[in-house]
């Protein structure tokens, strides 16, 4: 998705996956790990993350009295994550934290390109302009079946949101959009079984995230010292 230009020494971690994935319950363990660690941890999600983009994703996952088009939804969609990384995202990178972030622009691909139909390099370039060329850093992708996520989702939610009521169907196309996406970008993406008990994955999840961290400090020592 282009450059990362960035005025600090942050790292952007994001968490992607399909519905009931666990993705979220790993970002928040993740969160109080890193801070044990003695790292600055912001901790935010998409869509959303100001208050103004937070009300847009009332929109977006309210159930909807009229139809939303594939194009009204991705171009809501960016708009939060204009005033998500404008505001939060790239002022804690500039002051060196570790940003983690739940859902971010592989969401974006997986949902309105693989799933909606809209074409996915488009998105590709309109998320380029959005961000103003920010990927992140490390993704960790949460892989479930469908059916074990969706039963997820309705064990711990009272309420199902807009996409919860999407097909299956639709939730197998977003998840294999995903498998998709790291399988062509294995170095930046990372796939996590999210079948296993929360502790099991927490400990994979740690291991990835420290390699990275420790192997992230490493590189910049050597490029200081040239």
């Amino acid at each position: 998705m282009g450059g990362k230009p960035r005025g600090g020494k942050g790292v952007l971690i994001t968490f992607e996956g399909i519905e009931g994935s666990g993705k979220t319950t790993q970002l928040v363990r993740l969160a109080k790990l890193l801070r044990e660690d003695g790292h600055r941890v912001v901790e935010t999600r998409e869509p959303g993350g100001t208050p103004f983009a937070e009300r847009i994703r009332e929109l977006i996952l309210s159930p909807a009295v009229e139809l939303i088009a594939p194009e009204c939804e991705a171009f809501l969609i960016l708009a939060c994550r204009s005033q998500h990384v404008a505001h939060v995202i790239q002022p804690a990178l500039k002051e060196g934290a570790v940003v983690l972030c739940d859902r971010f622009s592989d969401s974006t691909l997986a949902y309105q390109g693989y799933a909606r139909g809209l074409d996915v390099q488009f998105l590709r370039t309109l998320n380029r302009f959005t961000t103003s060329g920010l990927t992140p850093d490390l993704t960790l992708l949460f892989d479930v079946p469908v059916p074990l996520g969706l039963a997820r989702r309705q064990r711990h939610e009272t309420e199902q949101n807009r996409l919860d009521r999407e097909s299956r169907r639709f939730h197998e196309r977003v998840r294999q959009g995903f498998l998709e996406l790291a399988a062509r970008q294995r170095r930046r993406i990372r796939v996590v079984d999210g079948r296993a008990d929360p502790e099991t994955i927490a400990a994979d999840v740690a291991a990835i995230a420290r390699r990275f961290l420790q192997a992230r400090r490493k590189s910049k020592v050597r490029k200081s010292s040239t």
